[in-house]
């Protein structure tokens, strides 16, 4: 199983996978076609309100990962989200697209712990 994090405005990888993009808001500046997705899951992406919430904030990560573990879990279209990711990662590459600055603290992690578990 192979899953990769890598934000949407860094260089885009060579090696080729699946390029899913999770966020829910299209990322400022980058065309569809600079994108280069296979997919977007905007139902993956925490709610408007959690991310909100959050707002990147170290210090509140914890409360964030357990939070948005639970809205996965309480959606029937974010459960199927996950688990068509989960399929995807075991038959090939998965590169989870991210828009955050901070690569430590988003859901793109949490969402790889998921598919990983």
């Amino acid at each position: 199983m192979s899953v990769i994090l890598r934000r949407i405005y860094d260089e885009k990888d060579t090696l080729g996978g699946n390029r899913i993009l999770i966020d829910r808001v299209w990322p400022r500046g980058i065309s569809k076609e600079e994108a280069s997705l296979d997919d977007w899951m905007k139902e993956i992406a925490p709610s408007s309100s959690l991310r909100k919430w959050f707002n990147h904030d170290p210090d509140k990560f914890e409360d964030f990962k357990k939070a948005y573990r639970k809205e996965i879990d309480e959606s029937d279209k974010a459960s199927e989200k996950l688990q068509e990711l989960k399929k995807m990662a075991t038959n090939e590459r998965l590169i989870l697209l991210f828009g955050a600055k901070d690569t430590k603290h988003n859901h793109a992690i949490v969402l790889k712990e998921l598919i990983e578990e």
